[in-house]
């Protein structure tokens, strides 16, 4: 589904990708470790084609994303992945249910079931109505990754999603993203600077100024 090679991302004079090669396959939920701005956003950022690279090539589905025109990018971005970032990026004019059906709206799409049941499905039914000051950081966390699995994604990409949180929060969070990537098939790479968090994860790697290796 998704492989990079040998992926080389330059911000000035410093190397923050060097030589990142990967596969990823389908149903497949993989875990990229590292100390915070050793690079882990980068690396999604550049999975996600919001970030260009400097040497190497990024395919998904067999299409090189890394030379798609930027229309092409934000279609494949809409349509086949899903992001959870670190900041959560949660709006705060839209009610908790407008949040996670926003990228089906983006689409065209309107389905308050889909919403609806994604929300409860991340344990927030009764909570669809609430403005995202009322939530607690696990729940603006949940909300998040209820928007990023709505559309189905075939890829998630989740950026430290438990950076923020406490232990009880965290694990929560792990198990609903893990359950949730799992019974659609989906693939999912969780960056983090957690041992613990990757711990669920089918294969583990670690990323440093060396390049990805492999755990």
């Amino acid at each position: 589904m998704l492989r990079l090679t040998a992926v080389t991302k330059r911000f000035g004079t410093r190397t923050v990708l060097n030589a990142v090669s990967l596969e990823v396959a389908a149903g497949e939920y993989v875990a990229v470790i590292g100390d915070s701005g050793i690079g882990k956003s980068t690396l999604l950022n550049v999975i996600a084609g919001l970030e260009p690279v400097d040497a190497g090539s990024v395919f998904f589905e067999e299409a090189d994303v890394t030379r798609l025109k930027d229309d092409a990018q934000a279609l494949l971005r809409r349509d086949k992945l899903g992001f959870v970032f670190q900041a959560f990026h949660v709006l705060a004019h839209l009610t908790v249910e407008e949040n996670v059906a926003l990228p089906l709206l983006l689409r065209g799409i309107t389905d308050r079931q889909k919403a609806r049941a994604l929300i409860a499905a991340v344990g927030l039914q009764g909570r669809e109505a609430s403005p995202p000051r009322e939530l607690s950081g696990g729940e603006l966390q949940r909300v998040a990754i209820a928007r990023a699995l709505v559309g189905e994604p075939r890829l998630v990409l989740a950026d430290e999603p438990t950076g923020n949180l406490d232990p009880d929060n965290a694990r929560q969070v792990l198990s609903l993203l893990e359950a949730q990537v799992r019974q659609r098939g989906a693939a999912a790479i969780l960056a983090t600077h957690s041992e613990h968090a990757a711990a669920g994860c089918d294969r583990r790697y670690r990323l440093s100024g060396e390049g990805l290796t492999a755990l």
